[in-house]
Protein backbone atom coordinates (compact mmCIF):
# COMPACT_ATOMS: atom_id res chain seq x y z
CA UNK A 1 0.00 0.00 0.00
CA UNK A 2 2.87 2.18 0.73
CA UNK A 3 4.08 2.06 -2.76
CA UNK A 4 0.40 3.18 -4.35
CA UNK A 5 0.91 6.05 -1.95
CA UNK A 6 4.36 7.04 -3.32
CA UNK A 7 3.17 6.89 -6.94
CA UNK A 8 0.16 9.24 -6.31
CA UNK A 9 2.47 11.11 -4.84
CA UNK A 10 4.60 11.26 -7.35
CA UNK A 11 1.86 11.96 -10.11
CA UNK A 12 0.43 14.94 -8.14
CA UNK A 13 4.02 16.70 -7.51
CA UNK A 14 4.43 16.13 -11.40
CA UNK A 15 1.82 17.62 -12.75
CA UNK A 16 2.00 20.61 -9.89
CA UNK A 17 4.74 21.09 -10.79
CA UNK A 18 3.80 21.86 -14.71
CA UNK A 19 1.42 24.03 -13.94
CA UNK A 20 2.78 27.31 -13.63
CA UNK A 21 4.57 26.65 -16.89
CA UNK A 22 1.78 26.50 -18.32
CA UNK A 23 0.29 29.80 -16.88
CA UNK A 24 3.00 31.47 -18.11
CA UNK A 25 3.39 29.96 -21.01
CA UNK A 26 -0.23 30.69 -21.48
CA UNK A 27 0.34 34.93 -20.56
CA UNK A 28 3.38 34.61 -23.35
CA UNK A 29 1.20 34.17 -25.65
CA UNK A 30 -1.41 37.02 -24.54
CA UNK A 31 1.29 39.21 -24.57
CA UNK A 32 2.21 40.00 -28.26
CA UNK A 33 -1.21 40.29 -29.97
CA UNK A 34 -1.42 41.43 -33.67
CA UNK A 35 -3.20 44.31 -35.05
CA UNK A 36 -3.65 44.50 -38.49
CA UNK A 37 -4.41 48.23 -39.68
CA UNK A 38 -2.72 47.48 -43.02
CA UNK A 39 -6.22 47.64 -45.01
CA UNK A 40 -6.97 51.42 -43.15
CA UNK A 41 -6.05 54.91 -44.74
CA UNK A 42 -3.20 56.97 -43.66
CA UNK A 43 -4.43 60.26 -42.57
CA UNK A 44 -7.99 59.84 -43.02
CA UNK A 45 -8.22 56.44 -40.39
CA UNK A 46 -4.69 56.89 -38.16
CA UNK A 47 -2.06 59.56 -38.36
CA UNK A 48 1.36 58.51 -38.38
CA UNK A 49 4.04 60.84 -37.24
CA UNK A 50 7.71 59.44 -38.25
CA UNK A 51 10.23 60.17 -35.40
CA UNK A 52 14.30 60.00 -35.90
CA UNK A 53 13.92 59.72 -39.63
CA UNK A 54 11.61 57.44 -39.83
CA UNK A 55 13.14 55.24 -37.30
CA UNK A 56 10.33 54.99 -35.18
CA UNK A 57 7.03 57.01 -34.71
CA UNK A 58 3.73 58.00 -33.30
CA UNK A 59 0.64 56.91 -34.53
CA UNK A 60 -2.76 58.19 -33.15
CA UNK A 61 -5.87 55.38 -33.75
CA UNK A 62 -8.92 54.09 -32.34
CA UNK A 63 -9.33 50.51 -31.39
CA UNK A 64 -9.36 48.39 -27.82
CA UNK A 65 -7.27 46.49 -25.90
CA UNK A 66 -3.89 47.82 -27.65
CA UNK A 67 -0.97 47.27 -25.03
CA UNK A 68 2.67 47.50 -24.98
CA UNK A 69 4.26 44.88 -26.44
CA UNK A 70 1.37 44.09 -28.95
CA UNK A 71 2.12 44.69 -32.89
CA UNK A 72 0.79 46.71 -35.42
CA UNK A 73 0.72 46.38 -39.04
CA UNK A 74 0.55 49.25 -41.46
CA UNK A 75 0.72 49.47 -44.97
CA UNK A 76 2.47 51.84 -47.06
CA UNK A 77 2.01 51.09 -51.08
CA UNK A 78 1.86 47.63 -51.15
CA UNK A 79 4.58 46.68 -48.71
CA UNK A 80 3.05 45.74 -45.11
CA UNK A 81 5.53 46.91 -42.08
CA UNK A 82 5.32 45.75 -38.52
CA UNK A 83 5.53 47.61 -35.64
CA UNK A 84 6.00 46.76 -31.95
CA UNK A 85 3.71 49.07 -29.73
CA UNK A 86 6.63 50.78 -27.22
CA UNK A 87 3.99 52.99 -25.07
CA UNK A 88 0.08 54.28 -25.32
CA UNK A 89 -2.00 56.36 -24.12
CA UNK A 90 -5.48 56.18 -24.28
CA UNK A 91 -7.69 59.47 -24.32
CA UNK A 92 -10.40 59.90 -22.12
CA UNK A 93 -12.59 60.55 -24.66
CA UNK A 94 -13.45 58.73 -26.98
CA UNK A 95 -12.18 55.91 -25.19
CA UNK A 96 -11.25 53.66 -27.94
CA UNK A 97 -9.23 56.63 -29.40
CA UNK A 98 -5.31 56.26 -28.39
CA UNK A 99 -1.53 57.56 -28.91
CA UNK A 100 1.39 54.68 -29.28
CA UNK A 101 5.31 54.99 -29.62
CA UNK A 102 6.10 52.79 -32.28
CA UNK A 103 9.04 51.14 -33.45
CA UNK A 104 9.58 48.68 -36.79
CA UNK A 105 10.52 45.19 -36.43
CA UNK A 106 11.19 42.71 -38.80
CA UNK A 107 8.33 39.84 -39.98
CA UNK A 108 9.50 36.61 -38.82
Amino acid sequence: MSIFRTGINFSFSLFSGLLPVLVILNESKQKHKIHDYSQLIRGKDYIFETLQGGLEGYMTGTGKGIKPSDYIILQYGCQNYRYKVEEIDYYADPSDMWIALLKPVIFD
